[in-house]
C-alpha cells in the first residue's frame, strides 16, 4: 500500500478507535434481531406521536416475513419497496431479508414511466406502495412482471385519536380506490401470515445481495446498485466507532428517505441495528423537520445542504435549546465553507456544544465512508476515511497515486463496496477495478486531494466540470465564492453550450432575504466574482430565481437548470 493512500486514520486522531473492526457476517435481520434481544423493549422507532419497542419492531417483521412467503415471495426474489419513511416501510425492509428477498427501494413520488423503469429492471414479483399511489402503479402493472400490490396507509399505522385528525385533514385528499381493484390492503396482507406455520426464515450469507439503490453513477445513466448485507451492516458498526459518543437509546431524526443511502443505511439500518430510537418523518418541510427536532430533543441529525440553509432562516428556531445534539451530519451534496462557518454559528447560538460534520460517499458504497471527526476540523475537508475504508487520490484513468496536495480522481475501498451494477457488467468493469495492491477500488469519477494527515478535500463531481476554451472549471468551486457574498442565500453554476469556447459559464442565484434583485446587484456580485475568479471562469451571465429546483432528496437539480438552457438555444429565433 502506498504511503500516500488514507487507510483510517481514526487511531491516530481519536485514541480509543480500532484501526480494524470486526463485521457481523449474518444477514440485516440477524443483525436486527441480536440487538433486539439485547434492548428488547427500548423503544425502536416513534411514528407520529406512537412508540414501537425493539421486541415488538422483531414481532411485526416476522408477521410480515411470513405474509411476504404466502403470497409467493421465495429466495432471491425482489420486491419494489415504494414508500416513505414510515413503520410499513422498516417492517418490510426486513421482512424481505428474512425471507431472503432482495429490496428494491425507489421514491413513491417516481412517475409512472419511473416506476415502470424500476419495476422492470429488478424484475420485481410484488410491489408495496401507499394507497395515494396506488394508481400510478395500477397503471403500468400490465407492462412489468408484478403479480401483487400491496396497499399500505398512513392511517394503519397511526394511535386511534391520531388517526380520526388524519383522516379529516391528509386522509381526505387521497384519491378512492375502487372496491375491487386487484390489490391486498396491508391488513389483509398481515392476516396472511395466518396461512405460514414454518419454513419462512431462509439463512442468508454476509455476501449475498440484500438491497437495490439507484444512482447515475459516473456516467449519469440510472443504473440499479446491488448492495449485500456485509455492505449495511459493516456501515451501521462504521459509524458507531466513528461517534464513538453514540449511547442505545439516543435518538436520530430519520427524515433523510428511506429509499436513499444515507436515510436508509445511516438514519434507519445504523440505528436500528446499535440500539438507537428513529424518530420517522414521512414527510417533512425544514419547518417540521425544526419542529421535530426540538419536540423529540433528538442527538443526531442528518441532512442535506439546502435543508441546513433553510433551517437558519426559520423564525421559528429563536431561542431553541439545541444543548441535546451530540452530532450534525451534512452530506449528499458540498457544504461551502460559507454554509459551515454559518451553521457552526447556529448551533452554537442555540446552546448546542458540536459543529457540523461533512460526509463524504456514494451510493456504490451504499453512502456515506468518510466523515470530519467530531473533536477536530481543517477547513474545506470532508474529513477521514471510516475504520478498514481507503482512499487514494490517482491521476484519473490509472492506478498512478498522486502527491499529497495534487487533484485527482478519488478512489474508494473497504467492507461498503457494493456488488454490482444490476445488468451492467461493463459499467460494473470501469467502476470496480482490482489493482496491484488487491484491493477492490470504486473509481467515483469525483475529484479531490489529500494531506499528509489523510484528510480528504473534495474538489468537484468530474462530470459536473466545465470546459471552456480548453480551461477546466470546477461550478462547486464557483458556488461557494458566490455563496460567500452577503446578498446571496445559494447559487448554482452550469456550463451552457458556446459555439466557440464549447461551454460558456452561468450562475443561477437565488438572493437573501432583503435583497432585490436589481442591475445593480448583478453588477454588484459579477464585481466580487471578479476579485475571487479567474477571467476565463467568470460567469457570462447571473439570473436571479425565487427557488432553485430541487432534486427528489433535496440537492440543487443542476441538471435540470443545464436542460432549461440547452432548450432555449433550439428554440427559433
Amino acid at each position: 500500500m502506498s504511503q500516500i493512500t488514507a487507510k483510517t486514520p481514526w487511531k491516530d486522531h481519536m485514541g480509543d478507535l480500532p484501526m480494524h473492526l470486526d463485521y457481523f457476517e449474518g444477514s440485516m435481520f440477524e443483525m436486527l434481531e441480536a440487538v433486539a434481544r439485547r434492548y428488547p423493549n427500548h423503544i425502536a422507532f416513534d411514528f407520529m406521536g406512537k412508540s414501537t419497542t425493539y421486541k415488538a419492531l422483531v414481532q411485526q417483521v416476522e408477521i410480515c416475513a411470513k405474509a411476504l412467503r404466502t403470497i409467493g415471495i421465495r429466495e432471491g426474489d425482489k420486491v419494489t419497496i415504494a414508500l416513505p419513511n414510515c413503520p410499513q416501510a422498516i417492517y418490510l425492509f426486513y421482512a424481505v431479508n428474512l425471507i431472503g428477498g432482495i429490496a428494491n427501494m425507489i421514491h413513491p413520488l417516481s412517475a409512472e414511466k419511473e416506476i415502470e423503469f424500476y419495476l422492470n429492471e429488478s424484475g420485481s414479483v410484488t410491489a408495496i406502495t401507499l394507497d395515494q399511489f396506488y394508481h400510478k402503479f395500477e397503471r403500468v402493472r400490465k407492462s412489468t412482471k408484478v403479480v401483487n400490490i400491496i396497499i399500505a396507509s398512513i392511517k394503519d399505522a397511526l394511535s386511534t385519536p391520531i388517526k380520526a385528525g388524519y383522516m379529516l385533514t391528509e386522509g381526505r385528499k387521497i384519491e378512492k380506490i375502487p372496491s375491487d381493484a386487484p390489490v391486498i390492503r396491508w391488513r389483509e396482507f398481515m392476516r396472511l401470515s395466518r396461512c405460514c406455520f414454518y419454513n419462512y426464515k431462509v439463512k442468508r450469507a454476509a455476501e449475498d445481495p440484500a438491497v437495490i439503490l439507484y444512482s447515475g453513477g459516473t456516467t449519469g445513466t440510472n443504473k440499479g446498485i446491488i448492495l449485500t448485507n456485509k455492505n449495511f451492516n459493516a456501515l451501521s458498526q462504521q459509524v458507531i466507532a466513528s461517534n464513538p459518543m453514540f449511547r442505545p437509546g439516543d435518538k436520530m431524526l430519520a427524515a433523510m428517505p428511506v429509499f436513499h443511502g444515507f436515510g436508509l443505511g445511516v438514519c434507519i439500518h445504523t440505528m436500528l441495528t446499535q440500539g438507537g430510537r428513529c424518530i420517522l418523518v414521512p414527510r417533512f418541510t425544514p419547518k417540521s423537520y425544526a419542529k421535530d427536532l426540538v419536540k423529540h430533543r433528538c442527538n443526531f441529525i442528518a441532512g442535506v445542504p439546502t435543508l441546513y440553509e433553510a433551517l437558519l432562516r426559520l423564525p421559528n428556531m429563536e431561542g431553541a435549546d439545541l444543548s441535546c445534539l451530540k452530532g450534525v451530519f451534512s452530506g449528499g451534496d458540498s457544504l461551502s465553507v460559507e454554509l459551515k462557518k454559518k451553521l457552526d454559528r447556529f448551533l452554537y447560538d442555540h446552546k448546542a456544544t458540536i459543529q457540523v460534520r461533512e460526509g463524504y460517499g456514494t451510493t456504490e458504497t451504499v453512502t456515506a465512508c468518510c466523515l470530519t471527526p467530531s473533536h477536530m476540523h481543517k477547513t474545506g475537508s470532508i474529513g477521514l476515511p471510516f475504520p478498514d475504508t481507503y482512499i487514494k487520490i490517482v491521476e484519473p484513468g490509472t492506478e498512478n497515486e498522486l502527491p499529497y496536495g495534487e487533484e485527482g480522481e478519488i478512489l474508494l475501498a473497504g467492507p461498503t463496496v457494493m456488488k454490482e451494477y444490476m445488468h451492467h457488467p461493463e459499467e460494473t468493469a470501469r467502476t470496480l477495478v482490482n489493482h496491484a495492491d488487491g484491493l477492490t477500488w470504486v473509481c467515483t469519477g469525483d475529484l479531490g486531494t489529500m494531506d499528509s494527515e489523510g484528510f480528504v478535500y473534495f474538489k468537484g463531481r468530474a462530470k459536473r466540470m466545465i470546459v471552456s476554451s480548453g480551461y477546466n472549471i470546477y461550478p462547486a468551486q464557483l458556488e461557494n465564492i458566490l455563496d460567500a457574498h452577503e446578498a446571496v442565500q445559494m447559487s448554482c453554476v452550469i456550463g451552457v453550450p458556446d459555439p466557440y469556447k464549447m461551454q460558456k459559464v452561468k450562475a443561477f442565484v437565488k438572493l437573501a432575504a432583503g435583497v432585490e434583485p436589481t442591475e445593480e446587484t448583478r453588477q454588484l456580485l459579477l464585481e466580487h466574482c471578479r476579485k475571487h475568479i479567474a477571467r476565463y471562469a467568470i460567469p457570462y451571465d447571473i439570473e436571479f430565481r425565487e427557488e432553485l429546483p430541487k432534486t427528489l432528496v433535496g440537492k440543487v437539480a443542476y441538471r435540470l437548470l443545464e436542460e432549461e438552457e440547452r432548450n432555449k438555444l433550439l428554440l427559433p429565433r
